[in-house]
């Protein structure tokens, strides 16, 4: 997908100077901006970043044996 985004003078020179210090271009600098972006807001950013993310939340939804001992000695109490 293509959009247009626009700077201003000053921030165009910079990401051109940058750009030539690291050696890569406005796009690879543009991805890498945007990937920290989503990062930064828990956005998974390809399938390996989303199967990961699936796989914490499960695991954060198990119960942890302590938890499940105390659910079953309060079925008991009733």
């Amino acid at each position: 997908m293509r959009k247009l985004i626009e700077f201003d003078d000053d921030t165009a020179d910079k990401l051109k100077q940058l750009g030539r210090d690291r050696m890569a271009t406005l796009q690879e600098l543009a991805d890498e901006a945007f990937a920290d972006l989503l990062k930064k807001h828990g956005i998974p950013i390809d399938l390996k970043d989303a199967l990961r993310k699936s796989a914490r939340l499960q695991e954060a939804a198990k119960p942890t044996p302590a938890a499940a001992k105390a659910a079953r000695k309060q079925g008991r109490k009733r």
